[in-house]
């Protein structure tokens, strides 16, 4: 049998149910491999020993019982440290919160909860959802199991780390530019931001409210289309939670892509300027042209906006930042770590004028792919302009001088679901991710572009050696 750690949601599903597994002998190999390997890796803030074994054992007696709630019962999961946890401290990875503790659970907590996952902690994260690894504000640095003078991606950083390293089955990470599909990436691993509103985020610490989104993070696509199904739907508690019908998106776990029309906007994810890495443009690229053997269709698209994307989502993003921190960076300034507490004050000095002009240049990007999704059922691209940089190199005058532009935040604006896959890896052994996006509330054709290409390329039988 494969080691417990390394088994994905779905194969430790059907083990459980079937009481071939127990959640208990599970819960305690996770914890084992936390105590072993987090020493070095970084990616808990807080490790629940005895709750996570008390989830086990309840599991347990009522798997025994006859009362298997599916796919997720009985499954070690873990959390970005910004997902309210009830009595659980709960710091978005910064001094200004280091003594929060929530007194409800956030309403992905809860769904994960109801589902029977077992909550293994509380992971590192980029302060705030923000910026990059910064040592100045004394929280953990999750590393990249690919090799750890790398780092894991952010702001969801470990828990990306987490599931590359074996340290959880499935994570919940937040996205406002990119920050489940860039630790994907990097980390090799699924990662999926559905559609705005999709998923609740109430109980959820917000960066940015018009941008945020709640994912998982996983070893697979369809381990990722599970946890998605438990934390999806209509929340009361959130205004901007959608009333739209969840599916079932496991129906899309098939190999079927005949005839799916891929659009691919080669104007900007794959220019001639130093924009994006050259083994990683080869290796998205070869995985794209893939999808014809298989009997897909690609088409050439043109998106003029993608060239603004890159100075309105920053203008939002820091505009409402800053107005959801404003008191603490007035009064509590020295408590935010150096890089962040810059960042957000960059967002007080922002017009009126400035966000309204950012928030054209969104509008006009969500009618240029509203046209596109009208001749084409996918959009595809690198997820990442890059690989993984190495510590010594991200530093926060790199993060505000890059002439990189992102290639996850134009989905952050439009609101589109967009997921990362593996796709192959460079000559340093580092991962290179494929991003497949689609329309507004079409999970299930992501899901199944995704799930048939994983199952052709079969990078998920690489583990990275720790």
């Amino acid at each position: 049998m494969t080691e417990l750690h390394y088994l994905t949601i779905t194969q430790a599903g059907k083990l459980l149910k079937s009481g071939e597994l127990s959640p208990v002998e599970l819960t305690r190999a996770f914890l084992y491999r936390i105590d072993a390997l987090d020493g070095k890796l970084e990616a808990y803030i807080t490790v629940m020993h005895d709750s996570a074994m008390a989830d086990a054992r309840n599991a347990e007696a009522e798997i025994l019982r006859g009362e298997y709630r599916g796919a997720l019962h009985g499954i070690p999961i873990a959390l970005k440290d910004l997902y309210d946890t009830k009595g659980v401290r709960t710091t978005s990875s910064s001094k200004v919160l280091s003594d929060r503790v929530p007194t409800e659970d956030s309403t992905a907590t809860a769904k994960l909860g109801q589902a029977g996952a077992v909550l293994l902690g509380k992971l590192a994260m980029h302060e705030f959802a923000l910026g990059g690894p910064d040592p100045s504000n004394g929280f953990p640095l999750a590393k990249n199991p690919w090799n750890l003078e790398h780092i894991p991606g952010g702001s969801s950083s470990g828990s990306g780390t987490a599931i590359a390293a074996g340290l959880a089955m499935g994570t919940l990470g937040s996205c406002t530019g990119g920050s489940i599909r860039g630790p994907a990436a990097f980390c090799g691993i699924a990662g999926i931001k559905a559609t705005y509103g999709r998923v609740s985020r109430y109980g959820v610490l917000p960066l940015s409210w018009s941008l945020d989104h709640c994912g998982p993070l996983t070893w697979t696509v369809e381990d990722s289309a599970i946890m998605l199904q438990a934390i999806a739907g209509h929340d009361p508690k959130d205004p901007t939670s959608s009333r739209a019908p969840v599916p079932d998106y496991m129906s899309s776990m098939r190999e079927d892509v005949k005839g799916l029309r891929i659009g691919v906007p080669r104007h900007f994810f794959f220019s001639e300027d130093e924009r994006i890495n050259g083994e990683v443009k080869t290796i998205a690229d070869a995985a794209i042209k893939s999808f014809e053997s298989m009997g897909a269709i690609i088409e050439e698209v043109s998106a003029p906006m993608l060239d603004h994307a890159g100075a309105s989502q920053p203008v939002i993003m820091l505009s409402e930042a800053f107005t959801y921190h404003r008191n603490n960076l007035i009064n509590k300034p020295e408590l935010f770590g150096d890089m962040v507490r810059d960042r957000f004050r960059t967002g007080g000095l922002f017009s009126s004028a400035d966000y309204v002009q950012a928030q054209r240049v969104r509008n006009v990007l969500k009618r240029e792919f509203a046209d596109i999704l009208k001749r084409v059922d996918v959009v595809m691209s690198p997820t990442m302009s890059t690989t993984a940089p190495r510590f010594d190199t991200f530093t926060k005058d790199a993060l505000t001088t890059s002439r990189t532009p992102s290639f996850t935040g134009p989905y952050n604006l439009t609101g589109m679901p967009a997921i990362s896959v593996p796709c192959g890896f460079t000559s340093a052994g580092l991962p290179v991710g494929l991003q497949i996006a689609g329309k507004p509330f079409d999970e299930p054709t992501v899901f199944r572009a995704a799930y048939t290409y994983q199952q052709q390329a079969k990078f998920y039988e690489t583990r990275p050696v720790i």
